[in-house]
């Protein structure tokens, strides 16, 4: 759907509903994604913003300007490609609505099953829109800052940092920000209370996984933090600020080479990037643990019941054994 809402997010320009920037423009987009094609004529010079790590690394590999944060503010514009997170998608709006000049445009699109329309009503409430178009399954939409920031401030006290167990510092977008994941509960509910040596968490997200290790384990010497989401990587530096936590890799398992080896992994990998399962993901990161592991040492990993990861574990590693199950998740060890 992400195709479809890019060429949502343009066709404004090529109806010519809006002019097309000049060259000497700055434009900043919040949320952009592979696959992007701007139109003829549309000369401005873009400034990318995408924390998903492989989203990150193929806009580069195009040639993409971007980085994993906003860099600098005056933008002549901005886009926000929405997605299915509602508080992501008001943050980035609130967050374009500040980087660009008083008067700037402020160009917004999504899919209609990812909540479109409802975001431009919410929006349109706090800042008369200027427009709207739809086309592709999606929505377009585009409104001008204001003088006063009521509107970005709006959004931003709408969905704030959260405060998970009264010890996580969470955000809206990130995998399971306002609770505690039931996979990574029964994961860490599992884990032995004698983990030695070095260890690492894949797939790391906020910390939670990374400081229940630390703390039911005395003997981890070090602990590495492994994940894709570089918002949630930077949350989890301060959660587990003054542990024996010391590498933090933004990084992609699937596609980037881990360089340490381990003692320990532990585990929750995805098992999807859009609304289906795609369980070969989760297949990459045991292959990808296998690796990582040093003779002798142990997976630790939960999964959706219904993935059928026993053949690869199978194939990567020496051993494995199930250790609990719920309704929903089961848990693995593994030796290699």
């Amino acid at each position: 759907m992400s195709a479809e809402a890019l060429k949502t997010l343009f066709h404004p320009f090529e109806a010519e509903a809006l002019s097309l920037p000049r060259k000497d423009e700055r434009i900043l987009f919040l949320g952009a994604e592979p696959g992007l094609r701007v139109p003829p004529g549309f000369e401005a010079t873009l400034h990318l913003v995408q924390g998903f790590r492989p989203h990150f690394r193929a806009l580069q590999a195009a040639g993409f300007a971007v980085t994993p944060r906003t860099e600098g503010d005056g933008f002549d514009a901005a886009l926000v490609l929405a997605g299915r997170h509602r508080g992501q998608n008001e943050l980035r709006i609130a967050e374009a609505l500040e980087r660009v000049v008083p008067g700037g445009l402020v160009v917004v699109a999504g899919g209609k099953d990812d909540g479109i329309a409802s975001l431009r009503k919410r929006v349109d409430e706090l800042v008369p829109l200027d427009g709207h178009m739809p086309k592709y399954h999606g929505i377009a939409f585009w409104l001008r800052r204001p003088a006063d920031m009521q509107a970005a401030a709006a959004l931003r006290a709408a969905n704030p940092a959260l405060l998970i167990e009264e010890r996580f510092h969470t955000a809206p977008g990130m995998f399971s920000f306002d609770r505690v994941d039931a996979g990574s509960k029964l994961l860490v509910d599992n884990l032995p209370g004698d983990l030695r040596g070095s260890a690492a968490d894949f797939c790391a997200g906020w910390g939670y996984v990374a400081a229940e290790m630390v703390a039911r384990s005395s003997g981890l010497s070090g602990l590495d933090l492994h994940e894709t989401d570089f918002d949630a990587l930077e949350a989890a530096k301060g959660n587990l600020a003054n542990t024996v936590a010391q590498g933090f890799f933004w990084t992609d398992l699937l596609a980037e080479p881990v360089e340490r080896r381990y003692d320990v992994i532990a585990m929750n990998p995805p098992f999807h990037r859009s609304r289906a399962a795609e369980p070969e993901i989760g297949a990459g990161m045991i292959r990808a643990a296998a690796k990582a592991l040093k003779p002798g040492g142990r997976l630790f990993m939960v999964a959706n019941r219904q993935l059928p990861y026993e053949p690869v574990l199978s194939a990567a590693f020496a051993s494995h054994a199930e250790l609990a199950r719920d309704g929903m998740f089961k848990v693995f060890s593994a030796r290699r």
